[in-house]
């Protein structure tokens, strides 16, 4: 039998079965819209809100400052509470719910099989781990139809509504493949591309979660898929949970059978349930009927039938099945990179799911501290890391590309971070339609030992710390006073920017909390808020602090980089993260012989007025030299929480916003990956 007919016969199965649950749960929903008519927006357990409430709460998935409005404006019961904190859930979201929403959907993919000669879209797939794809049982039954079929990303339209090329991957189910029927799941590994990467890595993937709280009855819901094989499209929010099973939900939205095995999303962009199937009406003898009425038979198509509803899998069920699957070490390995809430990261042979918590576990857990990466007296007398200057005659001599890195990168190799750099740029230059640059053509100067030793050689006091349950902001802060005074009023601002509320600082020193207890607080808020963790935000933020506040580490920092800086003509600077606030510094530095410069940067905190403010050009203006300055960021990169730069920078800068996958939202491959970043580089390298 062919893999469509296959595919068809059991989507008919399928939706037999969601519509005889949909009759047993009758009742239930006729008690929901019964609440629901007498003004109950959320009818559910209280159980179950309390849970919903915590989740958001711990996730910092609502505005504070909203909630402690809405709940402290008048005395309230517990449940009340808990509606309250829903309903700001509900009606006003974060304008980062846009960007976040576009980021989910880059996870998402086109199924089509290969069958006599043709290529035939059969359903809808999202990544969940960097390399392991879930659809549904139906569209991809067993292994030998997994071999039959490819994925397709980014099959979708572009803003201007024009078709995109999508990018085409095989899957690999030698490597992995698991499935059940009941729960109509299939699991499976989706090979890397020409770069050898895993696809994660270029469109993101979603993390599942077996915990409690992602959903109560009344919540919308959102589903990304591919609806008939059509390119990509949404279905956003006016669609709300019905009835909760023990393993299904169902649930009003607009989708089509094309959509089988498409992500189901709340308003935060978890994922709750595998869609797989609409609930058709039937008549008292189970037949399915159209929308005129008559019984529905075959060659109608779908499209003729009177859906009710959809049904999707439980995320949580669908993760308790495969925690119980027989597997191999190796598979138990690509299960662990799903994350920690999704009960398969153990070690251990994987077993039953852990009863998940009715409370979550905090959204921003502190990692244990990273290892010391400042090089050793040893390796400083063997130094040789040295930037790179360019091949001569690149971009008609009198135009030179210049990387600017930032933080974090001591101990490695400059040949291959530049490679790294252009690599990224490549990539958006290639879809752009403009032609690729040779890493040899670019300018790269290498201050990550310097600033690394310099940074050491300026700390008054050595930096030991034991135990073990000491915090980033312990950790991180600097111990000079004037530098930690500088961190502090950089995180501050940073957390004030996303809405960290006043009350939460004042509870943390009323209860007898310290400076550190208030900084840990801003470090949390502003990793839960973004995709970066606590230690990674404190580990930039204090550099640039570092960086601002001592003169001797700026003057370091700046003699170095000018050793490899071209002394003449047009310069093409594209900075990142604490490179953005050295190159700002730098235009005052730059040789007489250099005539302009058409500035890019990227991730950076120069929206913060407690950095734009220390800076050698004396504030937000634009430097002379600046002929043109493009300023791109991501609303979940923490480090550019400033952003965009033009509500304090004047002058003709112009700002862009971009999604970048999770996991790389600070990462400067990501950044010049995208279109309109190469473009812009590209097209200032061409007189």
């Amino acid at each position: 039998m062919a893999t469509t007919d296959r595919a068809r016969e059991e989507r008919e199965r399928q939706a037999a079965a969601a519509a005889a649950r949909y009759g047993e749960t009758s009742e239930a929903r006729r008690a929901v819209e019964e609440q629901q008519d007498a003004g109950v927006a959320f009818p559910d357990s209280q159980d179950a809100l309390a849970a919903r409430a915590a989740r958001l709460l711990g996730q910092q998935a609502v505005p504070a400052a909203l909630i402690v409005e809405a709940v402290r404006a008048e005395p309230l019961s517990a449940p009340a509470a808990y509606e309250r904190i829903l309903g700001v859930s509900k009606e006003l979201q974060a304008w980062s719910f846009l960007p976040r929403g576009a980021r989910a959907a880059r996870t998402v993919a086109r199924i089509s099989v290969r069958e006599n000669g043709r290529e035939l879209p059969i359903g809808t797939g999202f990544l969940v781990s960097p390399s392991l794809l879930l659809t549904n049982h139906h569209v991809l039954s067993d292994a030998d139809a997994a071999r039959q079929c490819f994925v397709e990303f980014e099959a979708q339209v572009t803003v201007d509504n024009t078709p995109q090329a999508p990018t085409r991957l095989e899957l690999d189910p030698d490597a992995f493949f698991a499935a059940d029927r009941r729960l109509d799941y299939a699991l499976v590994l989706v090979a890397p591309g020409p770069d050898r990467r895993p696809p994660g890595q270029t469109f993101g993937w979603n993390r599942l979660s077996a915990q409690l709280g992602k959903l109560v009855i009344g919540e919308p819901v959102n589903v990304i898929g591919h609806p008939m094989g059509r390119l990509k499209e949404i279905a956003v929010r006016d669609n709300v949970l019905q009835v909760r099973l023990d393993d299904f939900l169902h649930y009003r939205t607009d989708t089509e059978p094309g959509n089988s095995g498409s992500p189901v999303f709340n308003d935060q962009w978890e994922v709750v349930a595998l869609h797989h199937s609409g609930v058709p009406r039937t008549d008292d003898r189970g037949r399915v009927l159209r929308r005129d009425g008559q019984v529905w038979r075959h060659g109608d198509g779908d499209d003729a039938i009177d859906w009710v509803a959809n049904e999707g899998a439980r995320v949580s069920s669908v993760l308790r099945h495969i925690a119980g699957l027989p597997l191999t070490a190796a598979q138990r390995a690509l299960l662990a990179e799903m994350g920690p809430e999704s009960g398969l990261a153990g070690t251990a042979p994987v077993g039953a799911v852990a009863a998940p918590s009715a409370v979550p576990p905090p959204a921003a857990t502190v990692p244990s501290p990273p290892a010391a990466t400042v090089p050793s007296p040893a390796a400083e007398r063997a130094e040789v890391r040295v930037g790179l200057r360019a091949r001569a005659g690149a971009f008609g001599g009198d135009r030179h590309l210049v990387f600017l890195h930032g933080r974090s990168q001591q101990g490695k190799d400059p040949v291959r971070l530049r490679r790294e750099w252009a690599a990224g740029l490549n990539q958006g230059l290639v879809r752009a339609g403009l032609p690729a640059l040779d890493p040899e053509d670019v300018w790269f100067p290498y201050y990550g030992d310097r600033l690394a030793r310099s940074l050491t050689a300026h700390e008054a006091v050595p930096r030991i710390v034991e135990a073990p349950t000491a915090t980033a902001a312990e950790v991180v802060a600097p111990t000079t006073p004037s530098a930690h005074a500088v961190y502090e009023e950089i995180l501050g601002e940073a957390a004030a920017k996303w809405y960290l509320p006043p009350e939460s600082q004042l509870a943390t020193e009323r209860f007898g909390g310290d400076l550190v207890g208030a900084l840990q607080r801003q470090l949390s808020w502003l990793a839960a808020r973004s995709d970066l963790d606590a230690w990674a935000i404190a580990l930039i933020f204090r550099d640039v602090a570092a960086y601002l506040d001592d003169r001797p580490v700026r003057e370091e920092v700046l003699d170095c980089v000018l050793e490899t800086m071209p002394d003449s003509g047009e310069v093409v600077l594209v900075s990142h993260s604490l490179g953005t606030v050295v190159g700002l510094d730098l235009t005052t530095r730059l040789s007489p012989g250099v005539s302009l410069v058409h500035l890019t940067t990227a991730g950076s905190p120069l929206g913060l007025d407690s950095v734009y403010s220390r800076l050698l050009v004396g504030g937000p203006k634009r430097p002379e030299k600046v002929a043109d300055w493009l300023n791109v960021w991501c609303p979940t990169d923490a480090v550019s929480i400033g952003c965009p730069l033009g509500d304090d920078w004047a002058d003709g800068l112009t700002d862009l916003a971009v999604v970048n996958a999770r996991d790389r939202a600070h990462n400067i491959g990501e950044y010049l990956s995208h279109t309109e970043v190469a473009r812009s580089i590209g097209g200032r390298l061409t007189p």
